[in-house]
């Protein structure tokens, strides 16, 4: 069962935000950002080039990071991670 972390969903949030309205916004992630125990540091993501990061309780069954096209000319760097014990 997938479980989307809590930032990721944030992250996402924002970025919609963002590729709606005419401002433009940009999140990084500063120093020692981490997501689900995996370090996110010195990340940046903008209307074009967005983030997703979904944390699994197993291990998934592709894991790590790829690049996904989207139809609107921009990109979304997918990740699936395993959730690090504390």
């Amino acid at each position: 069962m997938r479980h989307i972390g809590i930032i990721s969903g944030l992250l996402t949030g924002l970025v919609l935000i963002a590729s709606t309205s005419s401002a433009s916004a940009v999140v990084r992630f500063g120093n020692n950002v981490r997501i689900g125990g995996h370090d996110v540091s010195n990340q940046t993501f903008t209307k074009k080039r967005r983030g997703l990061y979904i944390i699994h309780e197993k291990a998934p069954r592709n894991p790590g990071c790829h690049w996904r096209n989207n139809g609107d000319g921009s990109k979304t760097k997918v990740c699936h991670l395993k959730r690090k014990a504390h």
